[in-house]
C-alpha cells in the first residue's frame, strides 16, 4: 500500500495553533555518552519519493529557519490503524539522518506497544521499566542503525499503565529524555482509545495527529482537536497517511 501522505497544517488548513503550555524549565544537561562502535550510514526502512515526501515533513515540523521549532513531540493517530508508530519512526530515522544532533524515538503507548516493530528490536527494557526504577534514562534506551538514533521501548507489562504515564515519574522522565537528547519523538496510543496522547502531549512542544486516507473519520478528527484546544496543547500538525490520489478540497474543509 502506498505510503504518501500530506501535512495538513500548511496554508491555513488546519486548525490556528493553539498557544503552548508553560515549559518546565530543563535540567542540567547529561547527555547520553556516543558510543565508540556501530554503523555510520542509516538503515532507512524508505526510500525514493517516500523518504521525499518524510524529509518535506521533517523540515516543516522541526527545521524552519527563524522558526521556534519543536525538540519534544508526541506522535498520536485519531484512529486505530493510522499508521501512526510507522510515521513515528520514519520521521525519527530521516531526522537523524540530516542532523548531526541526537535523535530518542520513545514508544509510549504502554497499552498496546508495537514502535519495536518498526525497528525491528525487541520490546525488552524500557519506559515502563524506567517508570518503577531510579536509573538514569541511558540505561533504558538502546541505540539504532546510526550513532545518533537511540530508542526507548515500551518495556516490560505492568498494572495501572494510563496512572504511571500520568505519574510525576512521568513527567520527571521526560525532562531527563529533553535533557539528554536534541530531539525526543514520543508515539502514544491512538486519540479514540485512551487519553495518552493528552497526557504526553501536555508535557511536550505539542502534538502531529496522524489520520488515514479513506479512513479516518471527520468527527472523530474533530473530537480530537477540541480535546487537544481544552487541553491547551499546541497541534503542530495532522498527516495524511497512506494518501493514493491528490487531496480534493473537501478534506481540507473538515477542520
Amino acid at each position: 500500500m502506498s505510503r504518501n501522505f500530506e501535512l495538513l497544517n500548511q496554508a491555513g488548513r488546519l486548525q490556528a495553533m493553539l498557544e503552548s503550555p508553560a515549559l518546565v524549565p530543563e535540567p542540567e544537561p547529561q547527555r547520553i555518552p556516543e558510543p565508540d562502535h556501530g554503523p555510520s550510514t542509516p538503515a532507512l526502512g524508505v526510500a525514493g519519493p517516500v523518504r521525499e515526501e518524510i524529509a518535506k515533513l521533517v523540515l516543516n515540523l522541526f527545521q524552519l529557519p527563524g522558526a521556534q521549532n519543536p525538540r519534544q513531540v508526541v506522535f498520536a493517530g485519531v484512529e486505530s490503524g493510522a499508521g501512526c508508530s510507522w510515521m513515528c519512526a520514519r520521521v525519527g530515522e530521516v531526522l537523524a539522518s540530516q542532523i548531526n544532533g541526537s535523535v530518542c524515538v520513545v514508544d509510549g503507548n504502554l497499552r498496546s506497544p508495537g514502535l519495536h516493530e518498526q525497528f525491528a528490536v525487541d520490546n525488552l527494557f524500557g519506559l515502563s521499566d524506567s517508570l518503577l526504577q531510579t536509573n538514569p534514562v541511558h540505561q533504558y534506551v538502546q541505540q539504532l542503525s546510526r550513532k545518533n538514533l537511540w530508542f526507548l521501548s515500551c518495556g516490560s507489562a505492568i498494572e495501572n499503565w494510563q496512572e504511571k504515564l500520568a505519574s510525576d515519574r512521568m513527567e520527571f522522565r521526560l525532562k531527563e529524555l529533553r535533557a539528554a537528547f536534541d530531539y525526543v519523538l514520543v508515539d502514544v496510543a491512538p486519540m479514540n482509545v485512551c487519553n495518552d496522547g493528552i497526557v504526553l502531549g501536555s508535557a511536550a512542544d505539542g502534538i502531529v495527529l496522524v489520520l488515514k486516507a479513506n479512513s479516518t473519520r471527520r468527527e472523530a478528527t474533530q473530537k480530537a482537536m477540541r480535546e487537544l484546544k481544552a487541553a491547551n496543547i499546541r497541534t503542530l500538525g495532522a498527516v495524511l497517511n497512506q494518501r493514493t490520489f491528490p487531496i480534493p478540497d473537501r478534506i481540507y474543509n473538515w477542520f
